[in-house]
């Protein structure tokens, strides 16, 4: 029994002089502005036919069509990935909305194309519509080398957070001691969309503004406080 005081006694001991370290926790952000210098471009061919195999050789024909005009355009094998094609037919309704018989087919294929050159972006959507292109389901303004600019936005956001634990000690009245974590909330750069809808012929080319993108990032940053 004596010995089990004893170390109960020693064990309360060693454990009274530890105590928690104070610490300060401060969030951070930073965000940079940038004009976008890419566009990626959903859009496609829809055709109709009687027949599935017609469908599908005029839709083939008009798709060679768009991309050997994006191809004229300067536009790189790299940057063109076909996304979808299908083949369905459509029906004939009664009066009470039940199908009775197949009307036609459809075909459609759809291609993701990526413009590098947006001062050419107005005249490459002009251009695959006068060709065939006939379905557009988006188009998203991004950066080729996003990289960069996401550095210039993680020193921002720790710099934002460094501000913020010394304003944060200060008044406090506490010294603001060493950094004993740093924690990254994570980046982005959100896309810029352009609502779906219909490609349609244009006398010129396309109005398009690019706008800005805001590329930002996110910091934890844990102070201890140090002694007076």
């Amino acid at each position: 029994m004596k010995l089990l005081l004893t170390l109960f006694a020693a064990l309360a001991f060693s454990t009274a002089g530890v105590a928690e370290t104070a610490t300060i926790t401060v969030q951070g952000e930073g965000r940079v502005a940038v004009v976008p210098d890419m566009a990626t471009v959903r859009l496609g061919v829809l055709t109709e036919a009687p027949g599935a195999r017609e469908a599908i050789d005029s839709n083939s024909r008009a798709m060679d069509g768009v991309m050997e005009r994006l191809s004229g355009l300067g536009i790189e094998p790299r940057d063109l990935q076909t996304s979808g094609f299908s083949v369905q037919p459509r029906w004939n309704r009664t009066e009470t909305g039940q199908t009775s018989e197949i009307a036609a087919f459809v075909a459609r294929n759809m291609l993701i194309v990526r413009v590098r050159d947006l001062d050419r972006l107005g005249e490459v959507l002009d251009a695959v519509a006068r060709d065939g292109a006939n379905a557009f389901e988006g188009l998203q303004f991004g950066l080729s080398r996003p990289g960069p600019h996401e550095a210039q936005a993680r020193r921002r956001a720790v710099t934002d957070a460094r501000q913020k634990a010394a304003l944060y000690a200060d008044a406090a009245g506490v010294a603001l001691g060493p950094l004993v974590k740093l924690t990254e909330a994570g980046s982005a750069r959100p896309p810029m969309p352009m609502a779906r809808a219909e490609m349609a012929m244009a006398s010129d080319a396309v109005p398009v503004a690019p706008g800005e993108l805001t590329v930002s990032a996110g910091v934890t940053l844990v102070y201890e406080i140090g002694a007076d």
